[in-house]
């Protein structure tokens, strides 16, 4: 029977008997700007105070404004998070499931029987995944006729033959297997009995004592036969390991072999085996070509962690996300078609991300995803720290220009004066700092200033991208403005988008220089109205990307 709860993102499988305890990411979209991060981290904190599991990340390198934002409230900044993609620790493989290469044969099929399992990985003394070893393999084992050489432990042989201790002078018994099946006196006389031997005998006491005469390596007796006072002390003074065991010589010669050690097998080692943090679609190619059944999943370091079968695929956990300030695949994590997305919280158009059951989905006509998180503490009645509270302020001012731009609410601004008296600041200085700060071009590269703040959209399997940059002097990106040019171009064709604009947002005299590729020319020329437009041409009151750029860009591709 297996049992699924979702109480505090609990995933409990009787089966197997193993606990995933879920941690929920919460982060913006790719290039994330201060709205972004800061509407992750003050959601974070929230859900963590209603009791959830979660944590904020960021889908790529924050920004010099979001940099100044979080150093100034001394917040540290979210860890980056590549993708979503499902792993294998994210699939229910048999975790901690293997067996030591110094355990015997005779173990490790009893092990396959009672799992059910056709393989089964090795280890080494260090934990090491050494091998792998098959059902048939050791079928094949199980049924073989005899054995000759025996390399074992003296525990594993007590175990396999149901045997009990007489006489204890090995850990490990390793030898030629030898049993007295002829004549006790010429036996005795020949010269097969040495310090290599492991011999199989019942109640011949003759032979037993010229054995431990000769310094064996091991004797077994059979039927249960006693070991005499003398001969005891003799074992004891010539070092000879005795075991007794109920089984006769002919099913003692049958089983003896089963107690080997796992590592005298020469077929179970070197398997492919995969790591952990190996993506799972990437194990499905491999194993369209193997076709094998079993794979050993250890860790970075080799260590094993247990048995994937191939079936554990349909046991998928996939990794639980909750999106901010963005619903568009393209400007999502990678993976996130894999993932289990639990809420989105947006200010922005519709876009294409599609999920597989019925989701929290808060979408409001604001100017910041920060101004939505805020009505969140307050419907929750959760008191804002003075730290989130900045945080919060950051994103939205960021996003509003300071209130100034036309996206800007009366949520906005009750938000903002509510939020710069919780975190003890003007919020007008402060605006204008921050927004200081992501105008200086220092240490910057042409694509730095373009992935600034980066967001591609779709639209009729078409894509195009807008780039903004915010400063307070022009001229010196237009001094560069070839170079821009080119940057454009190349992206463009890179990534097959019709159209990639950089628009360079002057925040003192309220609109944007428009840089874009030449490939895109004409989109731009039709969605300002003007013929033979030039590079760097200014487009006077625009400085919102979602209420001046891309709604007289899409219908050029609708239509």
């Amino acid at each position: 029977m297996k049992v699924t709860l979702f109480f505090e993102k609990i995933w409990y499988n009787y089966d197997r008997g193993s606990v995933i305890m879920s941690k929920i990411y919460i982060f913006g979209h790719k290039n994330p700007d201060t709205d972004a991060v800061m509407s992750a981290i003050g959601l974070s904190y929230l859900k963590n105070k209603l009791g959830e599991d979660t944590e904020p990340r960021v889908l790529g390198t924050v920004n010099k404004e979001t940099k100044y934002a979080l150093d100034y409230f001394h917040i540290k900044e979210p860890e980056y998070l590549n993708d979503v993609k499902l792993q294998i620790k994210d699939i229910n493989y048999h975790k901690n499931l293997y067996i030591e290469e110094v355990d015997s044969i005779y173990n490790g099929y009893q092990k396959l029987l009672s799992e059910d399992l056709t393989g089964l990985p090795v280890i080494d003394k260090y934990g090491q995944c050494s091998g792998l070893i098959a059902m048939k393999d050791l079928s094949r084992g199980v049924t073989a006729d005899n054995f000759d050489d025996l390399y074992t432990s003296f525990d594993n042989l007590l175990h396999t033959l149901k045997a009990r201790e007489e006489v204890k002078i090995d850990e490990e018994i390793r030898g030629k297997i030898i049993t007295a099946t002829y004549h006790n006196s010429e036996f005795i006389e020949s010269e097969i009995l040495n310090e290599n031997t492991i011999l199989i005998v019942d109640n011949r006491y003759n032979t037993i004592e010229r054995a431990i005469q000769r310094h064996v390596k091991m004797i077994i007796l059979s039927n249960n036969t006693p070991l005499i006072t003398n001969l005891y002390d003799l074992a004891i003074s010539n070092k000879v390991n005795i075991i007794s065991t109920p089984l006769d010589s002919y099913n003692i010669s049958r089983l003896i072999g089963l107690s080997n050690y796992i590592k005298t097998m020469n077929n179970c080692y070197e398997p492919v085996k995969f790591e952990s943090s190996e993506f799972v679609d990437n194990v499905i190619d491999i194993n369209n070509r193997l076709k094998h059944t079993n794979y050993p999943i250890v860790d970075k370091k080799n260590s094993c962690l247990g048995l994937l079968k191939i079936t554990d695929l349909n046991e998928k956990v996939p990794k639980q996300v909750i999106l901010v300030d963005h619903n568009d695949k393209l400007q999502s994590v990678e993976g996130i078609e894999e993932a289990e997305i639990l809420e989105i919280i947006d200010h922005h158009n519709l876009g294409n991300i599609t999920t597989n059951s019925p989701i929290n989905f808060r979408n409001v006509a604001v100017g910041s995803t920060c101004t939505i998180i805020y009505m969140l503490y307050k419907e929750k009645d959760i008191e804002i720290p003075k730290q989130i509270a900045g945080a919060l302020l950051s994103g939205i001012l960021s996003d509003t220009l300071i209130l100034k731009s036309p996206t800007a609410t009366a949520k906005d601004i009750l938000a903002v004066r509510d939020l710069s008296s919780i975190a003890g600041v003007d919020y007008l200085e402060y605006g204008m700092n921050l927004l200081k700060a992501a105008t200086s071009l220092k240490g910057m590269s042409k694509y730095d200033v373009l992935y600034n703040d980066f967001k591609v959209y779709t639209i009729n399997d078409k894509h195009f991208a807008i780039g903004q940059f915010f400063t307070t002097d022009f001229e010196e990106i237009k001094r560069d403005l070839g170079e821009y040019i080119k940057v454009l171009d190349e992206v463009s064709q890179a990534n097959n988008y019709n159209l990639v604009a950089l628009y360079v947002t002057d925040i003192i005299k309220n609109g944007s220089y428009i840089i874009f590729n030449n490939r895109g020319r004409d989109i731009i020329e039709i969605a300002y109205n003007k013929k033979n437009i030039e590079q760097g041409y200014f487009a006077d009151g625009c400085v919102s990307r979602k209420r001046h750029v891309v709604p007289i860009i899409m219908p050029i591709y609708e239509n």
